[in-house]
C-alpha cells in the first residue's frame, strides 16, 4: 500500500476547500479552458477533473455532465463512452470507408476511430472497406459534421451477390447487398454464359464519377435463383467463405495415398485391436474423434482419445495446407458442411470410420476407478474402429444397458459422471443452452425444427 505523505494530505484538503467553494460556473471555465490546450489528445472526466484541480466526488459529478453536454453540442467528439476530445475540424484524415444500402455512408478515421457521415455525392464512389482519404468539414453547431472522400488509396477486394437480368445489349445484376444500393451493369460480354433469374457473382471493374451504376463482370454463376444449392452457395459467397474447392486443390488431395504401410504402423502405438468406437450426431458425415477403452492387468482403465493424424497427410506449406490456412476452419450450414480440407481428407482418408484402419493422434490415460488419472501419454497411433454410434444408440445403451459395447460404454459414462461431479465440486460453471436442429429432406429443405437436448451420451463425450 503506497504511503500518504505531508503534502499529499494537504494538498486532499486543499482542493476539497476549493471545490466546495467553486461553483459549476467555475469549474466550466476552467473545463473549457483544459480544453483549449488538448489539442489531438484524448481525455476522460477523471484526467479533466485531477488537471484542474477538482479531484472531488461533487466535482466529478459536475465535470462528467459539462463533458457531456459539450459533446451532445458539438463542442466535443465522444470517441468511446465517456471519453473525448476536441474537434480538429477542417483536417484532412484518413480511415476506412463504411458504405451503406440506405445512403448512411461513413468514413472510421484512422487516428481516433471516430465515424463522420459522407453524403453519397461526396464518396468517390469508393466502396466498404476501401482506405480513403478524406477531408473533414469545420464544425458548426447544430450541423452534423461530413467528410468528403479526396482519394482513395487502397481498395478492398470483395464481390457482390445478386440476380442477373440479361436485355439485349447488357445484363444488370440486382444485388442483394447490404453495402451497395444500386445495381451493377454488366456488358454482354462480361455475362460468362450467365441468363435471367440466375444468381451470379460479380465484382465492379469501374465506377465513373458522373453514372449512378457502377460497371462490372461476373466471376462465377452460382445456379437458379431460388434452388437450395444455389442459396447455400450465395450465403457462403456473401461473407467471403469458399463454397468449392479450386481444382488443383482437389487434384493434389486425390493424388495423397491413403495405404498404411508396414513401416509405418512399426513407428507408432498399434491399437487396432483395443474396443474403440465414435459417438457423433445422427447427420454426421465425418467422424473426428474416437474413443478406445480396455481393463488393465492392476484392473484400472485405459481410455484413449484419438483423433486422425492430419499431419501425415498434409505437410506444410503444400497447396492443400495453404488452402486449409485460408480457410482456417470448417463451415457448417443447415444442410451441408464446408470442410476446411477437401472431402477426400475430411469424409475419407481422415475420418474414423469404422471396420478401417486409421493412423491417428492419440491421448491415452490410465484411470482407476474412481477416475484418478494414474498416468498419460500423447501418441502417434494407429486405431480400428469397432461401431459408429449416433448419440441416441449410445443414450439408450447407457439407459437400459444392453446393446453393443455396452460394457465399454457404461464403464465410460461412469468415469465421465465421476470426473463432472468432481469439476462441479471444484467449482466448474456449467453453461446450459438450448441448441437448434433442422430435419432435412432429400433435396435440402428443412422440414421440421427441434431443440437438442444434451443427455448421458454427450455429456460422456464431452468429459
Amino acid at each position: 500500500m503506497p504511503r500518504t505523505t505531508a503534502k499529499t494530505k494537504s494538498t486532499a484538503k486543499k482542493t476539497a476547500g476549493t471545490s466546495a467553494k467553486t461553483t459549476a460556473k467555475d469549474i466550466r471555465a476552467k473545463v473549457l479552458e483544459y480544453i483549449s490546450r488538448q489539442k489531438n489528445n484524448t481525455f476522460n472526466y477523471r484526467q479533466v477533473a485531477y488537471a484542474i484541480d477538482e479531484d472531488t466526488p461533487a466535482a466529478h459529478r459536475t465535470i462528467a455532465l459539462q463533458l457531456a453536454e459539450l459533446a451532445f453540442d458539438g463542442d466535443l467528439l465522444e470517441v468511446s463512452p465517456g471519453k473525448y476530445k476536441a474537434p480538429q475540424r477542417g483536417s484532412v484524415s484518413t480511415g476506412t470507408f463504411v458504405r451503406r444500402s440506405n445512403g448512411k455512408n461513413s468514413v472510421v478515421t484512422d487516428e481516433d476511430g471516430e465515424s463522420i457521415f459522407v453524403a453519397e455525392r461526396n464518396s468517390m464512389h469508393a466502396l466498404n472497406g476501401d482506405k480513403v482519404r478524406v477531408i473533414v468539414a469545420a464544425n458548426r453547431r447544430g450541423v452534423e459534421t461530413e467528410a468528403e472522400v479526396v482519394e482513395i488509396l487502397e481498395q478492398k477486394e470483395q464481390t457482390f451477390i445478386g440476380t442477373l437480368r440479361v436485355e439485349k445489349q447488357f445484363g444488370v445484376l440486382v444485388t442483394d447487398s447490404k453495402f451497395l444500393a444500386t445495381d451493377i451493369i454488366i456488358p454482354r460480354g462480361k455475362l460468362r454464359g450467365g441468363k435471367t433469374g440466375d444468381k451470379a457473382v460479380a465484382r465492379i471493374t469501374s465506377w465513373p464519377d458522373e453514372e449512378k451504376n457502377p460497371r462490372g463482370e461476373v466471376i462465377d454463376i452460382l445456379g437458379k435463383t431460388g434452388e437450395n444449392t444455389t442459396e447455400m452457395h450465395a450465403i457462403l459467397a456473401e461473407f467471403g467463405l469458399p463454397y468449392r474447392y479450386p481444382a488443383n486443390v482437389e487434384e493434389a488431395a486425390n493424388h495423397i495415398d491413403a495405404g498404411i504401410t508396414p513401416d509405418e504402423i512399426a513407428r507408432r502405438i498399434d491399437m487396432r485391436e483395443v474396443t474403440t468406437f465414435t459417438i457423433d450426431p445422427r447427420d454426421a458425415k465425418d467422424f473426428d474423434d474416437a474413443l478406445s477403452i480396455r481393463t488393465l492387468p492392476n484392473g484400472n482403465y485405459e481410455v484413449g482419445v484419438h483423433i486422425a493424424d492430419v499431419t501425415h497427410y498434409v505437410q506444410p506449406d503444400t497447396i492443400i495446407d495453404r488452402e486449409a490456412q485460408n480457410r482456417a476452419t470448417s463451415v457448417y450450414l443447415v444442410d451441408r458442411t464446408i470442410p476446411m480440407l477437401p472431402e477426400r481428407l475430411s469424409n475419407g482418408i481422415c475420418s474414423l470410420r469404422p471396420d478401417e484402419e486409421k493412423l491417428t493422434f492419440s491421448v491415452i490415460f490410465e484411470m482407476d476407478a474412481a477416475a484418478r488419472v494414474v498416468g498419460s501419454q500423447i501418441a502417434r497411433t494407429v486405431t480400428r474402429s469397432d461401431r459408429r454410434f449416433t448419440y441416441e444408440e449410445a443414450q439408450q445403451v447407457i439407459e437400459t444397458g444392453q446393446g453393443d459395447y455396452s460394457t465399454e460404454i457404461l464403464a465410460l459414462d461412469s468415469l465421465a459422471k465421476t470426473l463432472r461431479k468432481q469439476r462441479f465440486a471444484e467449482g466448474a460453471v456449467e453453461f446450459e443452452r438450448a441448441e437448434v436442429r433442422f430435419e432435412i429432406d432429400a433435396t435440402g429443405h428443412p422440414v421440421s425444427v427441434y431443440f437438442k437436448e444434451s443427455k448421458d451420451a454427450n455429456k460422456l463425450i464431452e468429459e
